[in-house]
């Protein structure tokens, strides 16, 4: 019994001392959010009333300019009509608010040539000409010194421009725009079972029907380019003329990437037009003046709350500084691990779920210590009280800690924001304290309860703590 008590113990400082010794050798750090690292944010709004899917695919393009502008974990989410785009740490700031708002719109382009991946060296003197896709469309005429490089600033439907293809690392030279996303009616992805492959089959308007069929007979055989953005999400060609306003874009597509193709199809039909509501900038210093105050208000509160535990159940009060201990470098390496795997950052919320997360921790310590009262002032001595009154306060540990998850499951799913920070934070304090009391709390104080240096000693000793006898007793 007592060598499975030393083992579970063992492991979980060895996991708490092992992940936290990694996380810091690794150099990583916990990702902040926008109040605490400072940023930008933006609340963007349509200028007309959109339906949900419309303003779901502008959140899209919205995150992939995000991402093109390398800022570090983004907080972009829609709040009723709103796009709320949160940017910690960005840079340049008027480059960010120019595109985070601009008007998205889906064109149909010809491709006019296939570029390499974009070469930031200095252009060569030479005139080769750029090479061909295997479609072979129109050889272009220009030298690649004379392509434009085109960003999103000067990407206008007349312009030609040289776009890079989503998911590769190739570029496309592309005519001007002869058909945009309005063309497009309906559009959904299918699976053909007979050619075993995902297909995208869409169908157009009137007017639509119109352009396609010009346009497909005017490039059969040739590359037609579905841009969205200042990126190419497909670049089919033309088989044959269409001519009844129903088209099948084919190939090597995965389940995903034909619903991705869909979906830019039926949304990326309808631009929408955003306008900055509001705009805040957050400076660093106010972010860091924040985390300074938070993280001095809950170590002042969890000096105050140890030392009335140490002076009240005196050794066992050593237990809640160790208990806090592991959870917290526990806390601090899971925390860690996700802002570098998935991109979850701390914001001034959630710093104060995990602050009030400590309350719900000491209260399963005051519930068992207190269980322990109860079974020595029954008659029992503190060696035979150990385990069974943590057998009996472990079920109310977790009564109370699943009134707290299931309270911050709702909140998470249910709010929005930093509330759900604060809610995610709370939730997962809430669970490593019904871990720690299992395979830390309740080991240790049976040890302690077991080894009469601590049950006896003079001011410190366990007995004193929980005003039991220190020796003898009816077991």
């Amino acid at each position: 019994m007592r060598r499975g008590l030393g083992v579970s113990l063992a492991i979980v400082v060895t996991l708490a001392v092992g992940s936290l010794a990694a996380t810091l050798i690794g150099g990583h750090t916990p990702k902040l959010g926008l109040d605490l690292q400072g940023g930008l944010s933006v609340v963007l709004q349509p200028t007309h009333t959109v339906n949900a899917g419309v303003l779901k695919q502008a959140e899209g393009i919205i995150r992939n300019r995000v991402d093109a502008l390398g800022v570090a974990e983004p907080d972009i989410h829609i709040e009723g009509s709103s796009i709320i785009v949160a940017l910690p740490g960005v840079k340049n700031r008027q480059r960010a608010l120019s595109l985070v708002g601009q008007t998205a719109e889906l064109r149909f382009r010809p491709v006019l040539g296939a570029l390499p991946a974009f070469d930031a060296s200095p252009p060569s003197t030479t005139t080769t000409t750029a090479a061909p896709p295997t479609s072979a469309p129109p050889t272009p005429t220009t030298t690649p010194a004379q392509i434009p490089t085109t960003n999103r600033e000067g990407n206008t439907k007349d312009a030609t421009v040289v776009l890079p293809v989503a998911k590769e690392t190739g570029r496309l030279q592309l005519g001007p725009s002869e058909m945009d996303g309005r063309a497009i009616k309906t559009a959904r992805a299918n699976f053909n079972p007979t050619a075993g492959q995902w297909t995208v089959d869409f169908t157009t308007t009137g007017a639509g029907s119109k352009l396609l069929s010009a346009l497909s007979q005017k490039y059969t055989g040739k590359q037609v380019a579905i841009e969205l953005d200042g990126q190419v999400k497909s670049a089919p060609q033309f088989r044959e003329a269409i001519t009844n306003g129903q088209g099948q874009i084919s190939g090597s597509f995965s389940e995903k990437e034909a619903k991705d193709l869909a979906l830019v199809l039926r949304y990326g039909s309808l631009p929408v037009d955003l306008k900055r509501a509001t705009t805040q900038e957050v400076s660093a210093t106010l972010g860091k003046d924040s985390l300074r105050a938070g993280l001095l208000a809950g170590l002042i509160g969890l000096g105050l709350v140890l030392l009335y535990m140490i002076l009240y159940y005196r050794a066992l009060g050593i237990v809640v500084l160790f208990g806090l201990l592991v959870s917290g470098m526990l806390m601090y390496s899971i925390v860690t691990f996700l802002g570098t795997s998935s991109g979850l950052a701390l914001s001034l919320a959630g710093a104060t779920g995990v602050i009030v997360s400590v309350g719900v921790t000491v209260d399963s310590y005051v519930v068992y210590f207190e269980r322990l009262k109860d079974e020595i002032r029954s008659g029992k001595t503190i060696r035979s009280s150990v385990d069974r009154g943590f057998s009996r306060a472990y079920r109310t540990i977790i009564a109370a800690d699943l009134v707290s998850l299931i309270g911050a499951v709702l909140l998470y799913f249910l709010a929005v924001g930093s509330v759900r920070g604060f809610a995610f934070f709370l939730g997962l304090s809430t669970v490593l304290d019904m871990g720690i009391a299992y395979f830390f709390t309740r080991p240790m104080v049976v040890l302690l309860g077991r080894n009469r240096l601590f049950t006896e000693a003079r001011f410190f000793g366990v007995a004193r703590g929980l005003a039991a006898a220190p020796a003898g007793g009816p077991s």
